[in-house]
């Protein structure tokens, strides 16, 4: 062991130490094994290797994948976690992959605007059909497609869109005092725009596009939505009326307006007043694709360290294991996803190893679950909150894992969506021993909070911790957290060049995984309870279940 593994396996030990002696009279844990540097690493080179084809649901990378995962869990002498005796929950999947896709025409008077698939528009069926169209459908502006009666706002006004293609903001309304000023809320997601207009009856809707307030750049939009599109099997699609949904590239949007003799500019200033009402823009939209549609079982990777004591409460780790396949039109096809989320499940990895070597089994259960499916919308994350395999009442809280910190040691570690639960308060404790410092989100324009599988269960009542990489980094100059940040979104998030870099620096992924096992061994030796704080849209919905648990 090297003096810097001992230096930082003495740090959680104190951290855990003293964080329990605090304002508790539970017993000190015994010293836990240490993290390794060198096997997050080998992890995380297997899994973003081309090898695992980048990882997509029902391809040959997900199996080879998901034996990896159980070999390991089962390696480690790790409980199967599903009750049946398996290492896998079943997650059944329908993809949708489109194979011909006319332009998208919009018609107005005697002039009409083409848009070319995959450059000025990505679409997508709604349902799992094998032929979907819009013909001739009128379209309406729309706003941000919002009904909030919480903020007073409604995007609609009673205006009928049932059989209309809608036209949409990205982002939700912006205000210092509504939709949680500067961050982004649930209501900015494109999930709750699509769901909205599926609700109301529209036959089409488009999402336009626009870098900032998207968080992320219209090349992502591409790669995220070429090829196949999944969502979870349901038999709901049969009575619903929505056909298309998409992205529509923000240069395009302007051409719209313009055929419609409007300005989106003045469009997109009147959206931003709870005066709003909709705008029909007078064109037409008009489009076809033919799908091939199958049906797959994809599968959630789960792992349990049985608890001593109170086995039937569950202390829940959670990384996504799914990227975005291999896009055969690309010179580099494979998308590796190594930051997204190679880093997070080696780290899920990392962290069954320390518990399953505890010298003493923890009080309660801990469970490692690795998701499918959360690049399509959180669909495993989904799933087992909607079929847990342990009951949500007694899932004591759910430390999420999506992209570890690739660049080096920080000061202090952001938390996204900071301010929702008293998890933050074991974080801050344990970020202390550390001497370090919690922060928010620098960027809360992207709305984290609601784009990775904590937000399923946080939904459903479960305390969910969310942490990112902190942005004061050790030895670099003010400024550089951040900048790297933006490289990182700019050109390797969701692309085939988020691979494992020479350059990498795992010391910060390991202090952060560090504070996470600290903060898992406090949960899971103890007997509290977190809470969502009373600001919290999520605490309602904990009270209740917990009062029938």
């Amino acid at each position: 062991m090297t003096s810097q593994s001992i230096a930082r396996c003495l740090t959680v030990i104190g951290l855990l130490a003293t964080s329990l002696a605090c304002g508790s009279s539970e017993p000190e844990p015994l010293p836990a094994p240490s993290l390794d540097e060198a096997r997050l690493l080998d992890h995380i080179r297997t899994l973003a290797s081309d090898e695992f084809l980048g990882r997509a649901p029902g391809t040959p990378g997900e199996e080879r994948t998901v034996t990896y995962l159980t070999e390991t869990f089962e390696g480690l002498g790790l409980e199967p976690g599903n009750p049946d005796g398996t290492y896998t929950q079943r997650v059944p999947l329908v993809g949708v992959t489109p194979t011909d896709i006319t332009p998208l025409t919009f018609g107005g008077g005697d002039e009409s605007l083409e848009l070319v698939s995959g450059q000025d528009f990505v679409a997508t069926a709604a349902h799992p059909v094998q032929q979907a169209s819009l013909d001739g459908a009128e379209v309406v502006f729309v706003g941000y497609g919002t009904q909030a009666p919480e903020f007073g706002w409604d995007d609609f006004k009673g205006t009928d869109v049932s059989g209309r293609v809608l036209l949409v903001l990205v982002n939700d309304p912006p205000g210092e005092d509504i939709f949680g000023g500067e961050a982004m809320t649930y209501y900015g997601r494109w999930t709750y725009k699509y769901d909205k207009a599926r609700e109301l009856g529209a036959a089409g809707v488009f999402i336009v596009h626009e870098t900032g307030p998207a968080g992320y750049p219209w090349e992502v939009v591409q790669g995220s939505w070429s090829g196949e599109q999944f969502n979870l099997a349901s038999a709901s699609a049969a009575t619903d009326r929505l056909a298309v949904q998409g992205w529509l590239q923000l240069d395009q949007a302007r051409a719209l307006a313009e055929l419609a003799g409007l300005s989106l500019d003045d469009l997109m200033a009147r959206a931003r007043s709870p005066e709003f009402e909709p705008v029909p823009m007078g064109v037409t939209a008009s489009l076809s694709m033919t799908n091939t549609v199958r049906n797959i079982l994809s599968q959630n990777v789960v792992a349990r360290v049985p608890g001593a004591e109170a086995p039937d409460e569950t202390v829940l780790y959670v990384a996504h294991w799914d990227h975005l396949g291999r896009h055969d039109s690309l010179p580099d096809p494979i998308f590796n996803g190594a930051v997204d989320n190679a880093s997070g499940t080696a780290g899920l990895l990392e962290l069954a190893r320390v518990f399953s070597r505890l010298p003493a089994p923890p009080r309660r259960s801990v469970v490692f679950l690795a998701v499918t499916a959360e690049e399509q919308g959180l669909l495993g994350s989904r799933f087992y909150a909607e079929n847990p395999l342990y009951p949500l009442a007694q899932t004591v809280a759910v430390i999420n894992m999506d992209g570890l910190n690739v660049l080096g040691r920080t000061r202090d570690l952001t938390i996204i969506g900071m301010g929702q639960s008293t998890l933050e308060d074991l974080a801050a404790d344990a970020a202390a021993e550390q001497g370090r410092t919690l922060r928010p989100d620098p960027e809360p324009e992207k709305g984290l909070f609601y784009r990775s599988d904590h937000f399923e269960f946080a939904k459903v009542g479960v305390p969910a911790l969310m942490a990112d990489s902190g942005i004061e980094f050790i030895e670099r100059p003010e400024g550089w957290g951040l900048e790297q940040r933006e490289r990182y979104t700019a050109e390797d998030y969701h692309k085939p060049s988020d691979e494992v870099r020479p350059m990498w620096d795992l010391s910060g992924a390991l202090e952060d995984l560090e504070l996470f096992l600290a903060i898992g061994r406090r949960l899971a030796e103890g007997t509290a309870w977190p809470e969502w704080r009373e600001s919290s849209e999520f605490r309602a919905v904990r009270l209740e279940s917990r009062s029938g648990s």
